[in-house]
């Protein structure tokens, strides 16, 4: 079969981020497969990028659509488990005449024993990457290949054999999102925020609220981190301190950030307002502060129901789609 070169857009989202590192994980531990869907044709229940990762104990992560296409899918991954370091296999599955989902599409997958040799790749992904993957009969040679464009493939042209090329597009790179405070709701927040499209920063300045993940930080130390952020992020300040809640929120609605959120009730916003205006901040300025947090709608002081709330207004948030 001949050369030909195709893209698989990976899907900017939760899969995306947990797949890479728990497929990073697993083959710490042992043999691991990927799935990932390459092309549909029609209508079907993920698109290209969709991947899936299978160790001997099962689905670790990711999804292919769910469904009798999903468990052929584990099925295939969990025979290629037995097979040497590298294997792949590339399969179609047309969902109503052969599995018989409504969806009624089709659905290409590719199926491979991953190797941990030839790894390195999986921990681009995770920040955005565009990864160059030539089929051998010894593997799968992934490298990156920025600035690399490439047409989709079609799930009914030939399927890839040795000797194929694909590029693969992995979206963006997730939006920085620098939280404040490591109380409750900190702590609520990051572990809904974990698997979504985010790079989270986050900050607290009390030794004792030192916990996995959290960087102990002086007021200056802060600011600091604001002023180095991309315009891109979004600032979410929740700390025990009400003064430096209104310092940090001051400084970061001098940047054009994606959103400043602070924590707190309509009186907060209230006399942050009035003491933003008497400082000389102006008005278009000061109406990009967010306060409450988390989209409208969604009731409840329970950290896990604000956590929550705010993970959805950050999805909701508007970003350029510039490829990595």
């Amino acid at each position: 079969m001949g050369n030909g070169l195709f893209s698989a857009p990976g899907r900017a989202d939760a899969s995306m981020i947990g797949w890479a590192t728990a497929a990073r994980l697993a083959l710490a531990s042992g043999p691991t497969a990927l799935v990932s869907v390459l092309a549909i044709e029609g209508s079907a229940p993920l698109g290209p990028g969709a991947r899936m990762v299978v160790t001997a104990e099962g689905i670790v992560a990711g999804s292919v659509g769910g469904g009798a296409l999903e468990w052929q899918a584990l099925r295939q991954a969990l025979a290629i488990l037995a097979l040497e370091e590298g294997s792949w296999r590339v399969q179609d599955y047309p969902l109503g005449p052969l599995l018989g989902q409504c969806c009624g599409g089709r659905v290409r997958l590719l199926v491979e024993r991953l190797d941990p040799a030839r790894a390195g790749w999986l921990d681009e992904v995770a920040h955005g990457a565009v990864i160059a993957c030539a089929f051998t009969e010894s593997g799968l040679i992934r490298s990156l290949a920025p600035g690399v464009a490439a047409s989709p493939l079609s799930a009914r042209d030939p399927r890839p054999d040795v000797g194929f090329a694909m590029v693969e597009h992995f979206g963006v790179v997730p939006r920085a999102v620098l939280v404040f405070g490591a109380g409750h709701v900190g702590m609520a927040l990051a572990r809904v925020l974990e698997p979504l499209p985010f790079a989270l920063h986050w900050f607290d300045s009390r030794a004792e609220f030192a916990t996995s993940g959290v960087t102990l930080a002086s007021e200056e130390a802060l600011l600091a981190a604001l002023a180095q952020a991309d315009a891109e992020a979004a600032v979410l300040v929740m700390t025990h301190d009400h003064g430096l809640d209104y310092t940090l929120t001051k400084a970061a609605l001098a940047h054009d950030f994606a959103l400043v959120g602070v924590i707190g009730s309509a009186t907060k916003r209230a006399r942050f307002l009035s003491r933003l205006m008497r400082e000389g901040v102006d008005e278009p300025t000061r109406a990009r502060l967010v306060c409450p947090i988390g989209i409208p709608g969604i009731k409840g002081k329970d950290p896990s129901v604000i956590a929550i709330a705010v993970a959805a207004q950050l999805l909701a948030l508007p970003r350029g789609e510039t490829p990595c």
